[in-house]
């Protein structure tokens, strides 16, 4: 499909996004329908059942109705606790919801800083937090690309192979709730990759009442961010139209070396009860992220400054570019460096846009979405950024040239392109795709129980491309032709159809039992003038399918309390690397798709002063894909696994006087079934612990999360056997968040918001994450990014 049929990036956001400007001007004088908690909340919504509130509130599942209801002494609501899980639950959950959001993680977050504090999550932000992408975000040893990312239920991710770039979709200013379904649900739980879990974000609902804000933030690192939102109310003149716009712009330096980040994000949501039963819900987002903040791959440490080619030794004595350049050194400034900044950088602009309509009809709820959304990325990069054969590896010596020797002998790379020996080398790509989609939920009464069945269509159209240039020259094709500079070009589809049935049995009014069977379709099809990998022209399809069944069982043991067991099939979509190989109906003709066997049991207890939760689980990965080659031809095929056994605790306890405090702490065994060695950079040990003080116009919250000792990877020791090498040693990160807000106005209006946030408390600073490896394998590492302090606002204007 050529490049410029691809929609306006843009085009459906700014449409809806214009569409709500007038309302701006004439929403402060309109009516607005009176709501039973208007006298309690400032935030409370329209009585009129709706998608949008429906939707939080299944987000959020608080145990009880407390929208309404005032923080007091002897009762634990939803404000203060960072997470919980829900009685409904079926599986291992944990849901944050808004309040803990805004007042506790950076206005920058992004999901993954939020949901980094829940049971056996692990998360890296080695740039500062929402600076750069997450890197080795995992979920139980899960890791980017092994679970599900929705965003208001619908599904998200690259079509290579289905991972997500965390600064690019939604802003925490507009999240409503976040969950983390830690297994693959039911049959219902649609995605690419239902294999690890799910990572729910759901948009806030649009404010009753009318109101608009001005909020900013300046830190460390030169961070700031500022913007601009602006609620409608209820509309009684239009029905009942509720809507919003908000609008932010983050500048920031970044904590590593050249690792800067430009980015600008729009949101709009709209609904409009039709009727008594009906509603429409609109939403638009557009999202531009530029810099070198996703260009980064780590640097070099003591004592792991060693050529790794599978075998020992890993470690040498020499240090490396953190010892003697710093220890957030990312980007370097020097343009005769493949790692200058000005070589190594990103512009992506994402966008996401649905109309949704829900009914609620007698005995029967309709819910469906028609979306779109994409991602266009454009970047660049030196060939081997921070493995030169200069300064430790930062620099890059003319062709032919041996080094200073302060990298390992052998290892560095050396600058010279077909221009000339001492011009730099680079690479340009894009990946630009753009998906349409439509997702039907239909459920009604029949018999003793609830029918549940519904179907999820999704189409992306994908376009990558790399090739091999010189900076030096203008960006000019390092190679003869275009063409030979050519290291990929691929213009491809990928079909998913997902239609699912599943029946909540009410055998008791205690206990109900939920079969479900899901049918999982994936189509892929590569028409790439370039392959990669293979380096010659490919026309290619392959169709993989598969039955995934889903049984829970749900127990009420009493009114705060409950009980769950599960057993599901979770699957994992095909990636497109099957096809990097001259012949792929030979190589990937036995491959199916990966799939993991679940088994979970678990318990919520939840009371006025107590929420508990726990559960225990083991999972079988059956049909992990690899690959050897016979003949010279690389042949793909399901063998060898691995298992995942583990239990979380996750708790919070109401003190009093304003204080409750907050705890969790997980096990994750994931060890390969021929080896048994524990999985590289998946912590056995995760934990967190937190206070939070609810006192009048003051909220405080101290957090902090532990990760295990975990290795960076897995190679062969002298008498080949499988180990782990870059042992990460255990690390604790701290949050404190203080926040003011005005109840009266002084300088600034009522209810106007003051914060601080200082994050890595303790500036612990060890090696916690493996980058890669350079050109000549030596590994490049991230740290935490350093001790880091932001003042923040947010001013109302009613």
């Amino acid at each position: 499909m050529p490049l410029r049929l691809l929609p306006s990036s843009t085009a459906l956001a700014m449409a809806i996004a214009g569409a709500l400007a007038p309302m701006v001007t004439i929403a402060a004088d309109q009516p607005a329908y009176a709501t039973a908690t208007d006298a309690a909340s400032s935030t409370a919504t329209a009585t009129v059942p709706t998608a949008a509130t429906a939707a939080d509130a299944a987000a959020a599942h608080p145990v009880k109705d407390m929208s309404a209801v005032k923080v007091t002494a002897d009762t634990l609501s939803l404000q203060q606790v960072p997470a919980t899980t829900p009685l409904s639950a079926t599986q291992p959950k944990s849901v944050m919801d808004r309040d803990f959001i805004a007042n506790s993680t950076a206005p920058t977050g992004t999901y993954a800083d939020a949901i980094a504090l829940m049971p056996s999550v692990s998360d890296h932000e080695p740039n500062g937090s929402g600076l750069t992408e997450s890197r080795d975000l995992s979920i139980r040893g899960f890791k980017d690309g092994e679970f599900n990312l929705t965003m208001d239920g619908i599904p998200v991710g690259d079509p290579n192979d289905f991972t997500h770039h965390s600064p690019d979709y939604f802003m925490s200013q507009d999240l409503g709730a976040i969950s983390v379904d830690r297994g693959p649900g039911n049959a219902s739980t649609v995605g690419y990759a239902t294999f690890g879990g799910t990572v729910g974000m759901n948009t806030r609902a649009p404010e009753s009442d009318t109101v608009a804000h001005v909020y900013g933030s300046y830190g460390s690192f030169a961070t700031r961010l500022l913007g601009g939102s602006f609620d409608t109310g209820t509309m009684a003149n239009y029905g009942g139209l509720r809507a919003f716009i908000d609008y932010r712009k983050v500048k920031s330096d970044g904590y590593l070396t050249g690792a800067n980040m430009d980015r600008s994000n729009l949101f709009a949501k709209a609904v409009k009860p039709i009727g008594d039963h009906t509603e429409l819900t609109l939403v638009a987002m557009t999202n531009q992220n530029s810099g070198s903040n996703a260009a980064i791959l780590g640097a070099t440490s003591y004592p792991y400054v060693a050529v790794n080619n599978g075998a020992p030794p890993f470690t040498s004595t020499m240090p490396g570019q953190m010892q003697q350049l710093g220890g957030n050194y990312g980007l370097s400034s020097n343009p005769d460096s493949q790692d200058f900044t000005g070589y190594n950088g990103d512009t992506i602009n994402s966008d996401f846009e649905y109309i949704g309509v829900h009914s609620d009809l007698d005995g029967a709820t309709v819910d469906n979405k028609l979306y779109t959304y994409a991602y266009y990325h454009r970047g660049w990069n030196g060939n081997d950024p921070n493995g030169g054969n200069y300064d430790y590896g930062s620099l890059n010596g003319p062709a032919g040239s041996a080094g200073d020797g302060t990298f390992p002998a052998g290892a560095g790379s050396t600058n010279g392109t077909i221009y000339g020996a001492d011009n730099v080398p680079g690479q340009k790509m894009y990946n630009l795709y753009r998906n349409w989609g439509d997702m039907l939920r239909l459920t009604q009464d029949l018999g003793p129980g609830e029918l549940r069945y519904g179907l999820w269509v999704n189409k992306q159209l994908y376009h990558r491309y790399k090739a091999e240039i010189d900076f030096s020259n203008g960006w000019a094709y390092n190679a003869a032709s275009p063409l030979a500079a050519t290291d990929r070009r691929i213009d491809g589809t990928f079909l998913t159809a997902q239609p699912y049935l599943e029946y909540a049995w009410k055998v008791t009014d205690a206990l109900t039992v939920t079969p479900g069977l899901k049918y999982v379709y994936f189509h892929r099809h590569d028409v790439a003038p370039v392959q990669q990998k293979v380096g010659a022209a490919q026309d290619y399809a392959q169709t993989w399918k598969d039955l995934l069944p889903a049984i829970d069982v749900h127990y009420r043991i009493n009114d705060g309390w409950t009980a769950y067991l599960q057993a599901a099939k979770g699957y994992l979509a095909p990636n497109e690397n099957l096809f990097y190989v001259p012949d792929p109906r030979v190589a990937d003709q036995n491959v199916s798709t990966q799939s993991t066997t679940n088994y979970q049991l678990g318990t919520v207890w939840q009371g006025d002063r107590l929420n508990l939760a726990a559960d225990v689980y083991a999972i079988n990965f059956t049909n992990q894909v690899t690959k050897h080659k016979v003949a010279g031809e690389t042949i793909f095929s399901n063998l060898g696994g691995t298992k995942y056994r583990g239990g979380e605790i996750e708790a919070s306890y109401l003190v009093g006087e304003g204080f409750s405090v907050y705890g969790n702490a997980s096990y994750n065994k994931a060890t390969q079934n021929s080896t048994g060695v524990q999985l590289a950079m998946v912590p056995k040990y995760t934990a967190a612990t937190g206070v939070i003080w609810r006192q009048g116009a003051w909220y405080a919250s101290l957090m902090a999360k532990y990760t295990g000792a975990q290795y960076g990877d897995l190679a062969q020791d002298a008498a080949g056997s499988t180990i782990g090498v870059y042992r990460f040693a255990p690390v604790t990160l701290t949050t404190l968040s203080v926040n003011y807000t005005l109840p009266e106005a002084l300088l600034l209006p009522k209810g106007s918001k003051l914060a601080l946030q200082v994050f890595n408390l303790a500036d612990n600073r060890p090696l916690n994450d493996l980058g890669g490896y350079t050109g000549g394998g030596v590994p490049l590492f991230f740290t935490p990014a350093g001790r880091s302090v932001t003042f923040s606002f947010d001013v109302p204007l009613r």
